[in-house]
């Protein structure tokens, strides 16, 4: 089945033509400063000026550069799915729904509502899917996902843990096991999505039984502009010092590497390092230590641990920061592989380590086009 995959942004819309019968893009690209003059198409590395006022002149823009008669069916990236527990066809009552879920996501659901109703208007004849950031982690327990707020108020407001980046991990948890030749229900891995965005789960069985990100995509390991884990008194002085319109900004936008290293790009910490930056190296420190924490702390939930997969930008990429991350940790059997490292796999863990470690490419588009096809047909969602 040939899927159009969407992923709609703020001022951005990505879009992938994906063939899940060859695994393959036929074709990718990106819309980016929707709703300003100088909006731009870049498609296959090649980058022209558009109209896109909005979300439905950006897409229009994609579909006059596609041949629609290969199109069968669309689907959508969706970043916060509340309580849905799989992937979703769109008809009414889920959009419904998903209006209701947009005070749990405020900065990405209208975008991605945005994105989904263009669709609808412009591609009424063909079947649309919502697939959710959220909807893997729905299988954590109670005792993980519940906050330690009253239970009246936090089940009356849906404050809990949602986690997030769901799709990459389900699909690059189920690589995994490909990779070790065993099925997932066996394997207790955890899974690190290394990017601007950063998140650690724990997949028990095939399930998700923990992970880092919370109710909203700011807690948990530090990322390219977001704090991740902060003491909530500190974060009230924040807002009784600054606002809450400041702290929302100086949280999301200007912490992490940004605020530790001045840039939010692991790339040029690297540099800032190399040329001697103390503030850098402490930053990467920070950064590595945390990942270091959750993968020891899931490894004790789950009461042991097979394997670990780095992936996404970062986890992909840099052989630095996979190798500051796993120091240390031999007591838990992983025995790291320098030069493998370096080469970046995809196995990072010398023969005859009780845990391997492995870098394992993400690819969300394909895994959003292969949930869209298996809905369609009827089936449940996939690993892989």
């Amino acid at each position: 089945m040939n899927v159009l995959v969407l992923n709609a942004g703020s001022s951005s819309l990505k879009f992938s033509l994906t063939d899940t019968r060859a695994h393959r893009h036929r074709l990718r690209g990106l819309v980016e400063r929707i709703g300003l003059p100088q909006a731009q198409l870049t498609v296959e590395g090649r980058t022209e000026a558009v109209a896109a006022a909005d979300h439905a002149e950006a897409l229009d823009a994609v579909l006059r550069r596609l041949d629609l008669d290969l199109v069968e069916a669309v689907g959508h990236r969706v970043v916060h799915g509340g309580d849905f527990t799989a992937s979703s066809r769109i008809t009414d009552e889920v959009l419904e729904r998903l209006e209701a879920f947009v005070p749990l996501a405020p900065l990405h659901n209208p975008a991605n509502l945005a994105g989904i109703r263009a669709a609808l208007a412009a591609l009424p004849q063909l079947p649309q899917v919502a697939v959710f950031d959220t909807a893997f982690h729905q299988s954590l327990p109670e005792r993980a996902w519940r906050y330690a707020l009253p239970r009246r108020l936090a089940d009356e407001r849906r404050y809990r843990r949602y986690g997030f980046h769901g799709t990459s991990h389900r699909y690059v948890s189920g690589k995994l096991a490909q990779a070790l030749g065993r099925p997932l229900e066996e394997l207790r891995v955890v899974v690190l999505h290394l990017g601007n965005g950063a998140s650690a789960t724990a997949v028990r069985f095939g399930r998700s039984v923990d992970t880092s990100m919370g109710f909203t995509p700011m807690e948990g390991l530090v990322m390219g502009s977001r704090s991740g884990d902060l003491d909530p008194g500190l974060v009230l002085e924040l807002v009784r010092r600054h606002g809450v319109e400041a702290t929302d900004r100086l949280l999301n936008k200007e912490s992490g590497m940004l605020g530790l290293a001045g840039h939010s790009d692991l790339r040029d910490v690297h540099r800032r390092i190399a040329e001697g930056d103390a503030h850098a190296a402490l930053a990467l420190e920070v950064y590595c230590y945390r990942i270091k924490k959750y993968l020891g702390a899931y490894a004790a939930a789950m009461g042991g641990l097979d394997a670990v997969a780095f992936t996404a930008g970062v986890g992909e990429n840099d052989p630095v920061v996979r190798a500051q991350a796993l120091e240390g940790l031999e007591f838990l059997g992983i025995e790291l592989d320098r030069e493998a490292n370096a080469r970046g796999g995809p196995r990072i863990t010398r023969e005859g380590s009780r845990v391997s470690v492995w870098v394992i490419p993400t690819d969300e588009e394909l895994a959003i086009a292969l949930d869209t096809e298996r809905v369609l047909a009827g089936q449940p969602p996939s690993s892989t």
